[in-house]
């Protein structure tokens, strides 16, 4: 993904009406478990998106860029090997890519129950990262009812590579 694209405060502020608070999540849950074009239990980053927020009413027509931006985002977090737990009532679950990584913590929050909210950021690498052209994931779970209870927040940053 491009963050000089996706870093967009409209853009934020669109997902995450879709995914916060849990009112609206519960909502976003119900739509996808009737689309036609996901299966909620399999389902992968990328593809909820478009389904939530169609992409023609994306702000500054970005949606049209969703498909190729997302696509190279899944590749490069795909190639990144992940010794992260999926999460800290389930630390013996470790997905083998940040992408499986991100897949799996997508699938928790929107088949957990209740669901579990989520915030999104999108950002770009630093200039001095130890690698500035590669994208990254930093996936934070808030666990408001005590560490030993499951997450009642993800927290989730995309970040994407420094463009020239």
């Amino acid at each position: 993904m491009s963050g000089r694209v996706y870093n967009n405060q409209n853009f934020k502020d669109l997902m995450n009406a879709n995914y916060y608070p849990l009112d609206n999540m519960i909502k976003s849950v119900a739509i996808l478990k009737t689309s036609d074009h996901v299966d909620i239990q399999t389902m992968e980053f990328g593809q909820y998106q478009p389904i939530l927020s169609p992409r023609d009413q994306w702000p500054n027509g970005i949606g049209k860029l969703w498909q190729k931006e997302m696509g190279r985002a899944r590749m490069d977090l795909s190639a990144q090997a992940s010794t992260s737990p999926l999460s800290k009532d389930e630390s013996g679950v470790v997905p083998l890519t940040k992408c499986a990584l991100l897949d799996c913590c997508i699938r928790k929050c929107f088949n957990s129950e209740p669901p579990i909210p989520m915030k999104i950021d999108v950002t770009e690498q630093d200039k001095g990262a130890p690698n500035p052209d590669r994208h990254d994931i930093r996936l934070i779970w808030e666990h408001g009812n005590g560490d030993d209870k499951p997450p009642t927040l993800l927290q989730l940053t995309m970040v994407c590579p420094v463009k020239p």
